[in-house]
């Protein structure tokens, strides 16, 4: 019975030793797989997270005038795998080490991210198209100092396509053979050649 109280009196100076979680703050670590969050700036609304999601909880509408499209994560639905984030191109999808999702079955429909993207036109012929990210063009077009990676990325990719030509054309036609041979085509496609 002693050893008995000298165990109750040690644990009582000493305090809880479990987690405080219902009460306080708990531990969280960094690559916990909590809610799946968009960013809109870098979504270019490919739908490659909509078809790599296996429990159907990303969505992707177009709007009706064509003036750009609405995509929306049904956070009830999400199963935490995080394939959207693997398989999206531009990074805009990541998944949040917020793993707090309980709720009462009444709010499960009010537990979504949605977010509406406007297309812009296209600084050469004015068609609607969303722009490439900043950032992703910086990345493409490093290998050619001489683009602008901001002219470029307002660009539809018909117009992207269209200045490539001119420009290649533009080296074919001024030069001779012996001299094309010699230098390097330079593209504004992000590939060598």
């Amino acid at each position: 019975m002693a050893g008995f109280l000298k165990v109750l009196f040690r644990n009582v100076l000493e305090g809880p030793s479990t987690d405080p979680f219902p009460l306080g703050a708990t531990f969280t670590p960094d690559r916990l797989r909590g809610r799946a969050r968009i960013n809109p700036e870098l979504c270019m609304g490919c739908g490659i997270c909509h078809n790599s999601c296996v429990a159907g909880a990303i969505n992707i509408t177009h709007l009706p005038d064509g003036s750009g499209y609405t995509i929306t994560i049904w956070q009830n639905s999400c199963c935490l795998c995080a394939s959207c984030r693997h398989y999206c191109p531009t990074g805009a999808m990541s998944i949040t080490s917020d793993w707090h999702s309980a709720h009462p079955d009444t709010d499960k429909y009010d537990r979504l991210e949605q977010h509406t993207i406007k297309y812009e036109p296209c600084a050469g012929c004015g068609t609607l198209m969303r722009p490439i990210p900043a950032a992703l063009a910086k990345r493409l077009y490093a290998a050619t100092p001489h683009l602008d990676p901001e002219k470029i990325r307002h660009l539809c990719p018909d117009c992207r396509r269209q200045e490539d030509a001119k420009r290649n054309a533009g080296i074919v036609t001024a030069t001779t053979t012996e001299t094309v041979a010699a230098r390097e085509i330079v593209s504004a496609a992000p590939t060598k050649y």
